[in-house]
């Protein structure tokens, strides 16, 4: 059984930095794309980051590119998103995915590949 386990959020002010943490517990991990989603209340989930399970392709909506980071470490079966420049409207409850899709390239439309497992999330919340 696959069981995901989001680490790292809080409040820090704009233009800070974050670094969330998801480890994974079960098998095949390492064939697992992994993404990153948040969410605000009321509105639609949405996609920020995911990264193929060899950690070659990395994908980025374009409201956290260049600011985001995201990586992860198979022997470790934990993924991290390093968050720089943070902004108010990056406040939200950050959702850590895997993924049967390797590659990752159906994280991006929101939607990633069934089978799909989610953590609980971790509350971020970016203040003035």
């Amino acid at each position: 059984q696959v069981q995901l386990f989001e680490s790292g959020g809080g409040l820090v002010q704009a233009g800070g930095s974050l670094r969330l943490s998801c480890g994974y517990s079960g098998n095949t991990f390492s064939s697992f794309s992994m993404g990153w989603f948040r969410q605000v209340p009321g509105k639609e989930r949405e996609f920020v980051a995911a990264i193929s399970w060899t950690g070659d392709s990395q994908y980025y909506a374009d409201s956290v590119k260049g600011r985001f980071s995201i990586s992860r470490d198979n022997a470790k079966k934990t993924v991290l998103l390093q968050m720089n420049s943070l902004k108010l409207e990056d406040t939200g409850t950050y959702y850590c995915a895997a993924s049967s899709d390797s590659w990752g390239r159906s994280f991006v439309n929101g939607n990633p590949q069934e089978p799909t497992f989610w953590g609980q999330g971790t509350q971020v919340t970016v203040s003035s």
